[in-house]
């Protein structure tokens, strides 16, 4: 018998969240890859696009500030997402997706708690 393997989905991710209505925003993510649901992500300053939050750098993007719903392909223009942008919302913290310089638990830590500054707590077993 075949073995069915059911790609991650937004339940993997949002485990808790007051009001739809409230914590969710439609945003633009910025072309160049495809981001998988639950990437951490921030904004840049300049365009008010957002991409996979960085350890470093300058444009705004470094700070997290959101979390994806749902996978979107962005390789070949920008792409509408649908992220969770403000609590009170908890998130499972198996579920989220960093960026490649996100490489260490110290870099994980501050990303976590950037996004709990903007109402979005990180559990594990959620």
């Amino acid at each position: 018998m075949p073995v069915l393997t059911e790609q991650p989905s937004m339940g993997d991710v949002l485990k808790y969240e007051v009001n739809p209505n409230y914590t969710r925003e439609v945003i633009t993510l910025l072309i160049g890859m495809p981001y998988p649901v639950g990437s951490v992500l921030g904004r840049i300053t300049a365009s008010g696009k957002y991409k996979l939050a960085t350890s470093g750098g300058a444009d705004g993007a470094q700070t997290a500030t959101a979390v994806l719903l749902y996978a979107v392909d962005a390789t070949l223009a920008d792409a509408t997402g649908i992220v969770v942008a403000r609590g009170p919302s908890i998130v499972s913290r198996a579920g989220l997706a960093y960026d490649g310089t996100v490489d260490d638990a110290p870099k994980i830590i501050t990303k976590l708690g950037q996004l709990a500054a903007v109402g979005i707590i990180a559990r594990d077993g959620v």
